[in-house]
């Protein structure tokens, strides 16, 4: 008896000992992924060349054109790779001049240089030929800065400076575009350890805190154009036994009040609003001391949003439209310090189903 109880605790320190090794090495393989193009924050100049009737007429999620994507090194000289382009986003597909991008990069081709660790990555363009295109790009990425503040999970992204050639009827004209890089699905899945989950899960479903944190954002944003049950610009991933919404895509939100923006229908009915600017609290109801906790962190990070968007005024060319996007955010704290309307505008428009 005693010799099977000695042979069953040397298995268990066996077994102890390899999941320790086993997880080590998962933490250690997790640290190493390389971030490629997102490893530095500062504006990145690349260059882009292709005919966007080609790319719009390809629709099909697998069928991508063949292009080259240059970039610029901190010592002004250029490097050159082969990509794969494809048009992404069925609004913005329909409506805008300039089609976001879902790109491809062969391994091979992206060794040895900073894309090395990206072989998918996706890139907004501004939308419409207007004056306001660059401004609508700045406080599109600056929403992804800000939600990075809120939680451990989110797409990391690249600002960028883009020398675009469209090619068309064997012609070639020159824009001049800011644009920003944002994080495959499956590149972020990799580096927080996690799964991208696909199918539908009900928002009550996931973890309370990061469901209640995405709801909040939104709110703050003015952006009513998501479904966390069904993932519409939020991706799903599975985190340490946990459902956690990560949003994305935000160009009909109030905060960046674009020209093309529409106020969103649900099932095809009207959420009751004129505007876009006009916030509508779309998150479910959950235990109240949740609420408080997901209140009590955005207060406590609101000088840490206010910088963020300080720090990046200068790449505003209409300094209105920075003033007028700071004072949307400064607007959501007003409501957040006020009980009455934290209650009225938050809490009491909590959705039971």
């Amino acid at each position: 008896m005693k010799k099977q109880i000695g042979n069953l605790f040397v298995v268990l320190i066996f077994l102890i000992f390899n999941w320790a090794l086993a997880q080590e090495a998962l933490q250690s393989d997790v640290s190493k992924i390389n971030l490629g193009v997102f490893s530095e924050a500062q504006i990145l100049p690349i260059k882009l060349s292709y005919s966007i009737n080609e790319l719009k007429k390809e629709t099909n999620d697998s069928t991508y054109i063949d292009s080259n994507l240059s970039y610029q090194q901190s010592d002004g000289s250029w490097v050159s790779l082969p990509i794969q382009l494809r048009a992404r986003g069925n609004n913005r597909l329909k409506n805008c001049y300039f089609a976001p991008l879902k790109i491809k990069i062969k391994k091979a081709d992206a060794n040895e240089t900073l894309f090395k660790g990206n072989k998918s990555i996706k890139a907004v363009l501004p939308c419409l030929l207007q004056s306001d295109k660059d401004d609508n790009i700045i406080k599109e990425y600056l929403i992804y800065k800000l939600f990075e503040t809120i939680s451990p999970y989110y797409f990391k992204t690249r600002l960028v400076d883009i020398d675009f050639e469209q090619i068309k009827n064997n012609k070639t004209k020159d824009y001049r575009l800011k644009g920003f890089f944002i994080e495959d699905d499956k590149t972020l899945a990799k580096r927080v350890d996690g799964k991208v989950y696909d199918r539908f899960v009900h928002p009550l479903n996931q973890d309370a805190l990061a469901s209640v944190r995405n709801a909040f954002f939104q709110f703050m944003i003015g952006n009513t154009d998501f479904s966390q049950a069904y993932g519409h610009n939020v991706k799903l991933f599975y985190i340490d036994k946990k459902m956690t919404p990560v949003p994305y895509d935000f160009d009909m939100a109030g905060f960046v009040n674009a020209s093309y923006a529409v106020v969103s229908q649900i099932q095809g009915e009207s959420l009751g609003t004129s505007s876009v600017t006009e916030r509508i609290y779309r998150g479910f109801m959950r235990d109240a001391a949740v609420f408080e906790q997901v209140r009590k962190e955005f207060l406590s990070k609101k000088g840490e949003m206010i910088a963020i968007l300080d720090n990046n005024a200068h790449y505003f060319e209409d300094s209105k439209s920075f003033a007028t996007g700071k004072d949307y955010i400064l607007s959501f704290f007003d409501i957040l310090v006020n009980d009455n309307r934290f209650k009225n505008e938050i809490l009491n428009q909590a959705r039971n189903e």
